[in-house]
């Protein structure tokens, strides 16, 4: 449950933020999410803030797209060699996915790296007087 609503969380931040804010915006909101309501695996911040993030860009992506008739996105996929304006908003996405899921990713590790019941070092064992 938690996942689903880290991922929801993600999306519509992500939305929001990418209209008015650069490409990497993702990277540091999936991180401050994660801080606040971390999850069980890194594998699940990663994948709960690509997720959210990835959906967010290709809605945005096709509603700019629709508004200038593919105009853009065709253009962009010929310069890289695409074969339809569909692998550009793809290509995107991926790009959002990849940078929202490490942004998360760090968060989690950090936050790991600072709990206390994993920074506790074991006792030493005295040792034995040697007979």
């Amino acid at each position: 449950m938690r996942f689903l609503f880290v991922l929801l969380l993600n999306a519509v931040a992500c939305y929001f933020a990418l209209m008015v804010m650069p490409w990497w915006i993702p990277a540091l909101i999936g991180g401050c999410i994660t801080l606040v309501l971390p999850l069980r695996r890194h594998w699940q911040a990663f994948l709960a803030a690509g997720l959210g993030a990835a959906s967010c860009t290709i809605l945005l992506c096709l509603m700019a797209d629709q508004a200038n008739e593919h105009i853009l996105s065709g253009k962009m996929a010929m310069l890289f060699h695409l074969p339809s304006y569909l692998f550009m908003i793809v290509v995107t996405a991926l790009t959002g996915f990849v940078t929202a899921g490490l942004g998360s990713w760090t968060a989690a590790a950090l936050r790991r790296l600072f709990r206390n019941d994993k920074l506790k070092e074991p006792a030493f064992v005295e040792d034995q007087p040697a007979a």
